[in-house]
């Protein structure tokens, strides 16, 4: 009987915590532990970050970007490469930014007990959100 296949895009679908890769200005890698939902409709994973960090500016000067998962075992591997667009931060708790962070927290976490907190909290901590539209995924299945 042969091997079934590995299809990456299932373990990026059962994972919640990544390793974003952007470029440096000198071209340099910076890695971050991320938590991330992949959107399986549209092909895109989501990260919600905060403006003025490292991987914002990165991103925000080159779009490229890639997300590798590891399994809880450490014998499967995904890695997700793309172009980023990163959505805020926005001043207003209603608008269309926020909405978005609230489809990624839905996506990822379900319903939140008190959204006009989290609307508020969003501005005050001036979240991003980053949607990585996948261009290319590898990975592999070792046992």
């Amino acid at each position: 009987m042969a091997p079934t296949p590995f299809d990456p895009r299932t373990l990026i679908a059962d994972s919640r915590i990544g390793v974003l890769a952007t470029l440096r200005a000198n071209g340099m890698p910076q890695l971050s532990p991320v938590t991330a939902v992949y959107d399986a409709e549209s092909d895109r994973i989501l990260v919600s970050m905060t403006a003025g960090r490292a991987k914002e500016a990165n991103l925000r000067r080159d779009p490229r970007a890639a997300i590798e998962f590891t399994s809880a075992d450490g014998y499967t591997w995904a890695t997700a490469e793309g172009t980023a667009t990163l959505v805020g931060p926005s001043s207003d708790p209603d608008g269309p930014e926020v909405d978005a962070l609230v489809d990624y927290y839905r996506r990822g976490a379900g319903e939140h007990p008190d959204w006009r907190e989290y609307r508020e909290v969003m501005v005050a901590d001036r979240r991003v959100l980053l949607v990585l539209t996948i261009t290319h995924v590898y990975g592999a299945k070792l046992r």
